[in-house]
């Protein structure tokens, strides 16, 4: 079983960055590949940007592409997402998803274990 909590979200106006972070308790988050998800109100789920387990291997929505990172520090059982050049259409709740496999997932429903969520807001 792994715990997932997320963090770092808030207001901040176009153009600004954040940086959300996953953290992970419970098992050894080495051997997990991670994603983040995002749901803006009245809509469905959607992909953000995804890594493998040892974050050699990363992939981007291409809402997202060349304005996101997506890293992760095993030592620390933690994965971040730096967002720069923020959008209003960025505006969404912000999920971490984690399974235990060496594949790359960008699929919501191979996820396993998601955490609660944090709120990012854009405004223009």
């Amino acid at each position: 079983q792994v715990q997932l909590v997320e963090s770092g979200g808030g207001l901040v106006q176009a153009g600004g960055s954040l940086r959300l972070s996953c953290a992970a308790s419970g098992r050894t988050f080495s051997s997990y590949a991670v994603g983040w998800f995002r749901q803006a109100p009245g809509k469905e789920r959607e992909f953000v940007a995804a890594t493998s387990w040892s974050g050699a291997t990363t992939y981007y929505a291409d809402s997202v592409k060349g304005r996101c990172t997506i890293s992760r520090d095993n030592a620390k059982n933690t994965v971040y997402l730096q967002m720069n050049s923020l959008k209003p259409e960025d505006t969404a709740v912000y999920y971490c998803a984690a399974r235990y496999t060496n594949a790359l997932i960008i699929t919501a429903h191979e996820y396993a274990y998601w955490g609660q969520g944090t709120q990012v807001t854009v405004s223009s």
